[in-house]
């Protein structure tokens, strides 16, 4: 039995999909109440509160720890360590957590929490295995969907590169482990197919959304988290394994290209 929490998000979904399809007894754990799916089994829990976790996790050999939220932060490190908590009164299932390239070198507060979440289950007593990326192509993408409502000119912080990579592929990665042969403490990097500038993603962006922006990159981001990123540390270009590229995404997800 594979428990997935997060399982309705943007990486949660595709995995617990990628596990059915392969055979595997797959259990998604949400805050809400969901209706049945086809070789999905539902639970409802908050790993917040506590609520329903217990229930969620007994008989699981392998916890996929999708949940997160970046708006909330601070929720992740206690979320995670109730999960732990309930994974060793149920014995010791494989805990696979998937995290974010740089988290241990930027000191940006969601990366922060990711790392102590990382740390907390490197201490737990659980077998486990850590897989880091860089960002999904969603991210950048919700971004430039908010920056380009605003009117006048889209401004972007100078020095910023990113790596973006797909959602199903990083699902696809996460599933493979699922299914090896045990755990793996931490695994190699993934890193989506290209290194870009701001603002070469941005110009890609409007082009591919059929607009018209003057784009300006005046100062860098402030303080020891924007330096970490303009060094690159959240980039892992020694592990380029990805393979659709931010044009690609930009065609599928807006058609104008």
């Amino acid at each position: 039995m594979i428990l997935v929490t997060g399982a309705g998000g943007t990486l949660g979904r595709p995995v617990a999909r990628l596990l059915a399809e392969a055979g595997a007894d797959v259990h998604g754990l949400s805050r809400r109440a969901r209706e049945p799916e086809p070789g999905l089994t539902w639970h409802k829990g908050d790993l917040w509160t506590g609520e329903g976790v217990d229930a969620a996790v007994e008989g699981a050999e392998t916890i996929v720890h999708c949940a997160s939220d970046p708006l909330h932060s601070r929720r992740d490190l206690p979320a995670a360590r109730r999960l732990i908590e309930a994974a060793r009164r149920q014995g010791a299932p494989h805990l696979i957590y998937i995290s974010i390239v740089g988290v241990d070198k930027i000191p940006f507060g969601y990366y922060r929490t990711k790392h102590a979440v990382e740390r907390l289950i490197e201490e737990s007593g659980l077998p486990y295995t850590i897989l880091r990326t860089t960002q999904f192509h969603t991210l950048p993408d919700m971004v430039f969907n908010v920056l380009t409502k605003i009117p006048g000119v889209a401004l972007l912080p100078k020095g910023l590169r990113d790596q973006p990579i797909d959602v199903a592929e990083v699902a696809q990665r996460l599933a493979g482990l699922v299914l090896a042969a045990g755990p793996a403490r931490r695994v190699d990097d993934m890193g989506g197919p290209e290194v870009l500038t701001a603002e070469e993603m941005l110009r890609d962006y409007l082009k591919a959304r059929g607009l018209r922006r003057p784009v300006r990159v005046p100062l860098p981001l402030p303080g020891r988290a924007g330096r970490g990123f303009r060094e690159g540390h959240h980039l892992t270009p020694e592990h380029a394994v990805g393979e659709r590229t931010w044009r690609q995404f930009l065609d599928e997800a807006h058609g104008h290209r």
